[in-house]
C-alpha cells in the first residue's frame, strides 16, 4: 500500500506540471483581447489563461483566424470586429457575403461567434463617409449572416464612444450631440428592429483625468462615497460608470426607443500614464477593476435599469506596447504578456510556458510530451500491478491460515 500511495503522490505532481489549465477562480465578465503589440503570447496559450480564469467572454478587434481557431471547442463566446477601414467595401452586398462567407462561416459552430461590431467609435472620427457608411455596413453584413443563416447565432452591432453624447449630467436629461442624430436615429431603429445590443465604451477614468480637482476619486473607483442623485428621478448613483450608461439609455429613449439594451464594451483603467493624466496607477486600476468585478459577480443593475444585470467587457487582457498615444494607452493590461498580473484584482490564472515555432523546438516538446504520456502510463500500470499482488498475497496468506486450521 506505501508503494501505491507514493506512485499516487507522483502521478499527481506529473499532471499539476502537464499543461492543463486549472479553473482556479471565475469572473462573470467578457474580457477585450487587443492585439496592438509585438510580445503578446500566442493565441493557444491565452486560451489556457482565460479559460483556468473560467473566462468565457471575449471581445476581439477583428477576425484573427489564429485566435478564432485556437478557441475552438472551448464553449468561449466571441465577439468579432469589423476595422473602420472595412466599411466602406462591407456597403457591397457580394463583399460583405464573401466576408461572412470566408472569415465567420468556417469557424461555425466549433468556435462560439456570437457578434459582429462593424466599425468602432465612428463618431469619434471628423469622417463623414464613415457616419454615412456605418449603417449601410451593419445592413449589409446582416443580410448576409441571414442569407447564410446565420442571424440567429450571429448578430450586428458597433461601439460608440461616450462623446457621442452631448449631455451626460444628469443621466436622466441624457442627450446625444446634435450633428450625430440623423445617424444614430436610423441606427437605433435597426438595433430595435435585429433585437441586438447599443454598444458603448465608457471610461469614469477620462472624466476623472480631465478634472481630478472636481471629480471625486472614489466616486470613479466604486469606493464608498456620498454619490449623487439625480434630482429629476430621485435614483441616487454611487458610482460614475452607472450614470454613465443610464444617460445613455436616457438619450435613446429621448429618440423614441426603450426597447434597447445598452451593453458596456469596453471600460478599464490604466495602471501607468504619462506625468500628465492624474490617477494612473497601478493602486487605482486595481482598485476599479476590483470593484467592478465584485458588482458583475453580484449581478447588479443601475439605479434605473434594476433589474438588467449590467454587461460589461473589461478593457483589455494584456499591456500592448504599440498603442500610439499617451502611455496610459499602452498600459490597460489586467496581465503582462508574460502572463504574470499587472496588479492585484484577486483572481489568478495559468499561462502555460512558451511553445517555441523552431522545428527543432516542437520536435523535442513533442518527444517530452510522447515521454510524460508513457511515464503517466506506467506509473498507472505499476499502481495496478502492486494493488493486484498486494490482493493475491492477502489471498494466498488467507489460504495458508485455512489449511493450517
Amino acid at each position: 500500500m506505501a508503494a501505491s500511495s507514493f506512485l499516487f503522490r507522483l502521478l499527481l505532481v506529473l499532471l499539476t506540471f502537464s499543461d492543463s489549465p486549472v479553473q482556479i477562480f471565475g469572473l462573470g465578465v467578457g474580457i477585450n483581447y487587443g492585439q496592438i503589440a509585438n510580445n503578446l503570447p500566442s493565441a493557444s496559450r491565452v486560451s489556457y489563461l482565460l479559460r483556468s480564469l473560467n473566462i468565457s467572454r471575449v471581445k476581439l478587434y477583428d477576425a484573427d483566424p489564429n485566435v478564432l481557431v485556437a478557441f475552438s471547442n472551448t464553449n468561449v463566446d466571441f465577439i468579432i470586429g469589423l476595422g473602420n477601414e472595412y466599411l466602406q467595401n462591407m456597403t457591397d452586398p457580394v463583399k460583405a457575403q464573401n466576408w461572412v462567407s470566408q472569415r465567420v462561416q468556417p469557424h461555425l459552430p466549433q468556435t462560439k461567434i456570437t457578434s459582429i461590431t462593424v466599425g468602432n467609435e465612428i463618431f469619434k472620427t471628423n469622417d463623414q463617409q464613415l457616419w454615412s457608411n456605418l449603417l449601410p455596413a451593419m445592413k449589409t453584413v446582416y443580410n448576409a449572416l441571414v442569407n447564410l443563416g446565420l442571424d440567429k447565432q450571429v448578430t450586428v452591432t458597433s461601439a460608440h464612444s461616450l462623446d457621442i453624447l452631448d449631455v451626460s449630467y444628469p443621466p436622466s436629461a441624457g442627450a446625444f450631440k446634435q450633428q450625430f442624430g440623423e445617424y444614430l436615429h436610423a441606427i437605433l431603429d435597426f438595433h430595435a428592429q435585429i433585437k441586438s445590443p447599443f454598444l458603448i465604451n465608457a471610461y469614469p477614468y477620462f472624466a476623472y483625468k480631465d478634472n481630478s480637482n472636481e471629480v471625486p476619486l472614489d466616486y470613479v473607483l466604486f469606493q464608498p462615497n456620498q454619490g449623487m442623485v439625480d434630482p429629476a428621478t430621485n435614483l441616487k448613483y454611487d458610482n460614475m460608470l452607472y450614470a454613465q450608461v443610464d444617460a445613455v439609455y436616457s438619450a435613446i429613449k429621448a429618440m423614441g426607443h426603450t426597447d434597447i439594451e445598452v451593453r458596456v464594451s469596453e471600460t478599464g483603467w490604466p495602471s501607468k500614464g504619462d506625468e500628465s493624466e492624474a490617477g494612473a496607477t497601478p493602486q487605482n486600476a486595481g482598485l476599479y477593476n476590483g470593484n467592478l468585478l465584485k458588482r458583475i459577480e453580484e449581478k447588479q443593475g443601475t439605479p434605473a435599469k434594476p433589474n438588467v444585470p449590467i454587461d460589461i467587457f473589461v478593457f483589455a487582457l494584456f499591456n500592448e506596447n504599440l498603442k500610439p498615444g499617451p502611455a496610459s494607452e499602452r498600459n490597460y493590461g489586467l496581465y503582462y504578456p508574460n502572463g504574470t498580473s499587472v496588479y492585484n484584482i484577486g483572481v489568478q490564472g495559468y499561462l502555460p510556458e512558451l511553445v517555441y515555432s523552431s522545428d527543432s523546438t516542437k520536435n523535442a516538446l513533442s518527444v517530452s510530451s510522447t515521454l510524460l504520456v508513457l511515464v503517466i502510463t506506467y506509473l498507472i500500470l505499476a499502481w495496478q500491478h502492486v494493488n493486484l499482488a498486494s490482493e493475491e498475497e492477502m489471498d494466498h496468506k488467507g489460504k495458508r491460515y485455512y489449511c493450517w486450521r
